[in-house]
């Protein structure tokens, strides 16, 4: 499927990749070195990284999929660029001031040392339940899309393709630290946007423009339009609601993968631009990674390219993108395409390698041993990434058949929608209530914890059951409980999560001024973040929320 000169351009890829990572490695004395990049990066990378970390081959697959099956449901998870304006503003001053290095070092500077150990670890199991799982998967469907039968069949260039990406992709984040993972989500970047956008354009004009695309979504509103009335099995509008914001602020304010990045920064007017960045570049992904898979739907209407059905006849969105790679574009830009890819899904396995690795050494090991010398950490760094690669590995199979049945994307945002209710209650209430104490916190994140979990665990038992079965079963409160949307139970969650915070901690005392100094709203250096920030600043930021409500109002009655 793919030419000599679509194999040279990924050549070529690999080739910038591998004098990226010498060129990194050549400073890699001390644990800050390692896994913050001795915090001396500039705005450019620290917004080009955010983008390409957040934007990996799930996003591709799983976006484009989404779109050709489900529409603009999943826009609302692709709009979240005024959050990252939440992290620039509200958070990052914080973080940097407070000095920390990792989210759960945080959280202890807030609540005690039991908030960072529930928080380090639960966020290490978060990264095999998604991030690690996911993301391999992704990039093993396109492999096995694009080479079905170069490895004998498509179940094993699946499997080739999982192992070859996380071996290669673990070469260089090893070596080269997180530096070398930040200059590589560069570049990364860029050719994720130009790949990706190619196909966007070659697509309409296949389709016969814009207009067109219009035309075969109203046809098909009630699948393909932004907003759901409430009976909508998939995303009832009050649900979005609910869970978007929710999931939004716990992966883009208070995640190690992503808020690392900022902190790698020289400053903290450095890393709020950094974020700035971000958030503008996070605008583009509805229009280069969503609607591709809603054209290829509509060609796919119309007859001008044949996407893979299953038995039903319904089309396997997670392999829309790659198979319209295949059935579109000319030898050359396939490459390209493939190397945008590739960067995706190297860029988030990176990312997530190095940032497992912090939070493991640091709040985990660290605490341990604190005697350790600043090689032994890095070295601990590193087989701590290969367990949690390992275990990710581990979690594929069970993974894939639950995203098989709902979709790639769907299933990240379920996961994570279980994860993050008590994360995000126990970060913006200990922020901006300076009555919320360390007892509260710890039972917030363990309740929240403990009843999430439980839906996940009920629900995937659930979803691997055969439709024969679940019908022979009739209902039962397990099933109820396993369909009852993800979307509300974020809601009900978080609810749940504040509620056990503020009532735990209401009947408990209050934290003295000391422990609370520089860590909420009511007492950060306000001349200090004042400082920090310009007239730019500000205008940059008015520019990429007008952009992103701009969006969200036109699709919202585009159709």
């Amino acid at each position: 499927m793919l030419g000599v000169i679509d194999w040279l351009v990924v050549a070529g890829y690999f080739l910038l990749l591998i004098g990226i990572v010498v060129y990194s490695s050549r400073k890699q004395d001390s644990a800050d070195d390692y896994f913050l990049a001795g915090r001396n990066m500039g705005w450019f990378v620290i917004g080009a990284s955010l983008f390409a970390s957040n934007v990996g081959s799930e996003h591709i697959v799983g976006l484009a999929g989404s779109g050709a099956t489900k529409g603009m449901g999943m826009a609302h998870w692709e709009l979240h660029a005024w959050v990252l304006i939440m992290l620039g503003w509200i958070f990052v001053p914080f973080y940097y001031t407070s000095g920390v290095s990792t989210m759960p070092e945080f959280l202890e500077k807030r609540f005690g040392s039991a908030t960072r150990w529930i928080l380090s670890l639960v966020s290490l199991a978060a990264y095999v339940l998604t991030k690690v799982s996911v993301t391999v998967y992704a990039g093993a469907i396109v492999f096995q899309t694009l080479l079905p039968d170069t490895f004998g069949d498509p179940e094993n260039a699946f499997w080739v393709g999982a192992f070859t990406t996380v071996i290669l992709t673990g070469i260089y984040t090893v070596f080269g630290g997180f530096r070398a993972v930040l200059f590589t989500d560069t570049a990364q970047a860029f050719i994720l946007i130009i790949g990706s956008g190619i196909i966007t354009m070659i697509g309409l004009g296949k389709l016969g423009g814009w207009s067109e695309l219009q035309t075969f979504a109203a046809d098909n509103v009630g699948r393909y339009a932004l907003w759901r009335p409430m009976n909508d099995p998939d995303f009832p509008w009050l649900g979005i609601l609910m869970a978007s914001p929710i999931i939004g602020i716990w992966y883009w304010c208070t995640d190690q993968y992503i808020v690392q990045r900022t902190l790698a920064a020289k400053n903290l007017t450095t890393a709020r631009r950094g974020a700035i960045f971000g958030a503008f570049l996070k605008i583009w992904p509805v229009m280069i990674f969503l609607v591709p898979g809603l054209i290829g739907a509509a060609l796919h209407s119309k007859g001008l390219i044949e996407l893979p059905v299953n038995s039903s006849g319904e089309i396997v969105g997670d392999q829309v993108f790659a198979s319209m790679v295949v059935e579109m574009l000319p030898v050359g830009l396939r490459g390209l395409v493939i190397g945008g890819l590739l960067a995706a899904l190297m860029s988030s396995l990176s990312s997530l390698f190095n940032s497992s690795a912090s939070l493991f050494t640091y709040d985990v090991y660290q605490k341990l041993f604190p005697r350790t010398s600043p090689k032994g950490l890095v070295n601990v760094g590193r087989a701590a990434t290969i367990v949690v690669v390992g275990l990710g590995m581990l979690w594929i199979p069970l993974m894939a058949k639950y995203a098989k049945n709902e979709g790639l994307y769907t299933y990240l945002q379920s996961v994570q929608g279980y994860l993050a209710p008590p994360i995000t209650a126990v970060f913006l209430l200990g922020l901006f209530n300076r009555r919320v104490n360390s007892p509260g916190a710890v039972a917030g994140l363990v309740f929240g914890f403990v009843a999430g979990m439980g839906k996940l665990t009920i629900e995937t038992i659930h979803k691997m059951k055969s439709k024969e079965a679940l019908a022979e079963e009739g209902w039962t409160l397990m099933g109820a409980i396993s369909d009852f949307s993800f979307l509300y139970a974020s809601g009900v969650l978080f609810a749940f999560s504040v509620a056990v915070v503020l009532g735990v901690s209401a009947l408990t005392s209050p934290p003295t001024e000391a422990q609370t100094e520089g860590l909420t709203w009511q007492g950060m250096d306000r001349e200090v973040v004042r400082a920090s920030w310009s007239v730019g600043d500000v205008l940059a930021t008015v520019v990429v929320l007008v952009l992103t409500f701009g969006l969200y109002g036109y699709f919202s009655f585009w159709i």
